[in-house]
């Protein structure tokens, strides 16, 4: 690359980094971690395990806001060296039309190879290990049975109240166990932790009283010292855990096990899923082009391109709305996969004729109006 393509190269790439990072973080803090934060918040869970949550998001996120994100900083950079001339004094250099826009090309391929991996490996396998997480933090034993303050009912007859709760460790336990009603119990103890017993979870009880009632209506107390709690009936720790059209690899979306209810009854979303991750990437191409066309594809104009810019603007956003609208309508019908390539290959193929086939044209007409008036 030339002097003046390396540095366009440069502004574009990054002014697309602090777009892609701003937008991903504006993402995570606003709409994509606020429901993940509830669930770690309400299940208690430590910032550690926020944080890992938060980078697990991060690569889907990423590969939605790749391709805008790249029309943006490819408009952004041009213009500006644009309205400065020094696209100007490019092409007054000799540069050709293609070399002067091959920089923000050659990024786009670049994003599009890095979006093609985010959309096959890293994007599933963090959403694997994501859904693998927020599965454990909502089942997680002791956030389940146990909640400070309040009393807590649960199924086949178990209610728990807990005075201070720091992780496995429970100041003022109360726990009524009605399993059996005609041998209903109430533990209250000063201390209590979640522990295992012949490889069972239990809750270890300290210096407290088990009470039971009589069929005569007589209370009978007694006291301990230390009094186990089997919690196997209460915990249901063998959750099956679906994975759904995010959370899977290439294969598994083209090739479900037709055998297994869900992948039976949405195998044609995971078809279109599947489809959806190889052709999201031609849209970088496709949006680059469109910024190209924006800014590059037109007469020099002192007072800017914000009219283009702004035409391509929203040419870029109904792309975008259309990949998405495809994306769902195929996952009715799978005949419309094919739409899905289609959209952004046909925004390329037209602004490669409006941008290069165009005025090459235009510049061999010139050339022999001009080789036959000076014949």
């Amino acid at each position: 690359m030339s002097g003046f393509q390396r540095y366009l190269f440069r502004n574009v790439l990054r002014t697309l980094i602090a777009i892609v990072g701003g937008l991903a973080l504006i993402a995570l803090l606003t709409q994509g971690l606020s429901q993940i934060e509830d669930t770690i918040v309400q299940n208690r869970q430590s910032m550690l395990t926020f944080l890992w949550v938060s980078i697990l998001a991060t690569p889907r996120i990423i590969a939605l806001l790749m391709p805008i994100a790249l029309f943006i900083a490819a408009a952004a950079a041009l213009n500006v060296a644009h309205r400065e001339n020094e696209v100007v004094v490019a092409q007054a250099s000799g540069m050709s039309n293609w070399q002067v826009a091959s920089p923000v090309l050659r990024l786009a391929a670049l994003a599009a190879i890095l979006h093609l991996g985010l959309n096959l490996w890293v994007q599933p396998t963090a959403s694997r290990e994501l859904r693998e997480t927020m599965t454990a933090a909502a089942t997680d034993l002791a956030s389940s049975l146990v909640r400070e303050g309040m009393f807590m009912t649960h199924q086949d007859g178990l209610t728990t109240f807990a005075g201070a709760v720091d992780g496995p460790q429970i100041t003022f336990l109360v726990a009524n166990d009605a399993r059996n009603p005609r041998a209903e119990a109430t533990y209250i103890a000063k201390t209590a932790f979640l522990s295992e017993i012949e490889g069972k979870p239990a809750l270890v009880l300290n210096n407290g009283q088990r009470q039971t009632v009589k069929p005569n209506g007589a209370i009978e107390s007694l006291t301990f010292q230390q009094s186990p709690l089997e919690l196997g009936a209460f915990v249901n720790d063998q959750k099956a855990i679906i994975l759904e059209e995010s959370d899977r690899y290439l294969p598994e979306l083209f090739y479900p096990d037709m055998t297994n209810h869900y992948d039976n009854r949405n195998a044609d979303m995971l078809l279109a899923e599947g489809h959806a991750r190889l052709a999201a990437p031609f849209l970088n191409l496709a949006m680059a082009m469109l910024a190209i066309l924006a800014v590059l594809g037109g007469d020099f104009s002192r007072r800017g391109y914000a009219l283009r810019i702004a035409m391509a603007s929203g040419a870029a956003l109904m792309l975008l709305l259309a990949a998405f609208a495809a994306t769902s309508a195929a996952g009715d019908d799978p005949d419309l996969n094919i739409v899905q390539y289609a959209l952004p290959l046909f925004v390329i193929g037209l602004v490669s004729i409006f941008y290069f086939l165009v005025p090459m044209l235009k510049r061999r007409r010139m050339a022999a109006a001009t080789k036959l008036r000076t014949a």
